[in-house]
């Protein structure tokens, strides 16, 4: 019998939710047969058996969320293996010593899935029996588990069945910020409130733009790009590729290329502060841009890798391609991850200017308005232009005012410019 473990699924992930169980207590498991759809921080991902045998207990339920190491299911691979039984003894929730079948398990953080390990006799109750956020409860407030009747999947003690235990100064509303419960809205009536359960996807992106805003030192450069020439450029452009059948390009497609060309003539830009201990910082000699994509599950920031090598058909064919896989919730890791830059564009939108957060562990994030005509002088004469906004958000630890300043010229300079983008 072993166990099945929240595995990590990607480089930033720290807790997954099972979101569907394609496998069910009772079923024969072959290596290679999908077990679970989990959803983590980036998509939801398929999880395959890496070992044959029966699936005899589910422990984490459908929607329930669990970090990384968790046991989340009981595969029976017909090997015998010392198990407790669950009226044998009180049992309470406390810190126990690591045994040697346990450490000399590999550590999800370096990188590699936990995918299973031997029962353990002293944590076999421990740990089936109670979920991680009923261990850390019962420790903060010395409770005796002993006599509680678990609700949860296989009998498991949850959340809810402590109600009895923490008595009235510790009851939901109390423990909901300490435990991960959601507080009720004061004047729920007046404000007419529905609560509406976040997913995985959208807690990440929280937790990941708060820490963004809170520990990097953002400052912001804004520059207006004469866009005439660009508009008649792309219009003469699209014009030419549908004649022969190809796709148009976006303008979109023509800001990734000018940007991934600036990046090469200011690398400084393209690079990775580390952390305030280190002696060292990242400059990048791939330019690989994130293109920031709202889609149906949330934000999510696909990457074009080698964007300077690419034209810009062959950047708009495969931001195309990306947008649809994050509509479909279908982008592998090796898509989200690596990015040394990112683009946000909300000019689709509508949106005239705006500010970005960086997304880490990027130096940078340019943020893209609209293209709309406005009147400029030109020649002591007031003339209708295209122009268009756009703000570079930089990590000020790694890039000063006057690189950023630089960078954003140089990305003017080629859209104002813009058949040397296609040269």
């Amino acid at each position: 019998m072993i166990e099945i473990t929240m595995p990590r699924l990607s480089d930033t992930m720290e807790e997954g939710s099972i979101a569907t169980w394609r496998k069910h207590p009772g079923d024969h498991v072959e290596p290679g047969d999908i077990l679970v759809d989990i959803e983590t921080d980036k998509a939801t991902m398929e999880y395959e058996a890496y070992e044959a045998g029966t699936l005899t207990e589910l422990l984490v339920a459908e929607g329930e969320v669990v970090t990384i190491g968790t046991p989340i299911a009981l595969l029976d691979t017909g090997v015998s293996t010392a198990r407790a039984v669950a009226d044998a003894s009180p049992v309470r929730v406390a810190p126990q010593p690591a045994t040697p079948a346990e450490s000399a398990q590999p550590s999800s953080d370096a990188g590699l899935p936990v995918v299973a390990r031997p029962l353990v006799a002293h944590d076999t109750l421990e740990r089936q029996f109670a979920s991680p956020l009923v261990r850390r409860v019962a420790r903060e407030h010395h409770l005796e588990l002993s006599g509680v009747r678990g609700t949860g999947p296989g009998g498991r003690i949850i959340r809810r069945d402590l109600a009895g235990l923490l008595g009235p100064s510790h009851d939901e509303d109390a423990t909901a910020s300490s435990t991960g419960l959601t507080p009720p809205l004061i004047s729920d009536e007046r404000r007419g409130s529905e609560a509406v359960a976040l997913s995985n996807t959208r807690r990440v992106i929280a937790r990941r733009l708060g820490e963004s805003a809170r520990t990097i030192p953002h400052f912001y450069v804004t520059s207006v790009v004469d866009a005439d020439a660009l508009v008649t450029m792309r219009s003469e452009l699209n014009r030419q590729l549908t004649a022969v059948g190809r796709p148009k390009v976006s303008v979109n497609d023509l800001l990734v290329r000018a940007c991934a060309l600036a990046l090469v003539d200011h690398p400084g830009v393209n690079a990775s502060y580390v952390d305030d201990l280190s002696t060292v910082m990242y400059l990048h000699h791939r330019v690989n841009i994130g293109i920031a994509v709202a889609s149906e599950h949330g934000l999510v920031v696909p990457v074009i890798n080698d964007a300077n090598q690419k034209t810009v058909s062959q950047l708009g064919t495969e931001a195309r391609e990306l947008a649809a896989l994050a509509n479909e919730k279908k982008l592998s890791l090796e898509q989200m991850s690596g990015g040394t830059f990112t683009i946000s564009n909300l000019g689709m939108f509508g949106v005239e200017q705006f500010t970005a957060i960086i997304n880490p562990p990027e130096g940078a994030i340019l943020a893209v308005g609209a293209t709309s005509l406005e009147p400029r002088v030109i020649n002591g004469a007031v003339v209708a232009r295209h122009t268009m906004r756009y703000t570079l958000s930089s990590d000020h630890r790694i890039i000063d005012g006057a690189l950023a300043a630089n960078f954003l010229a140089t990305v003017t300079t080629y859209l104002e410019n813009p058949w040397s983008l296609v040269a």
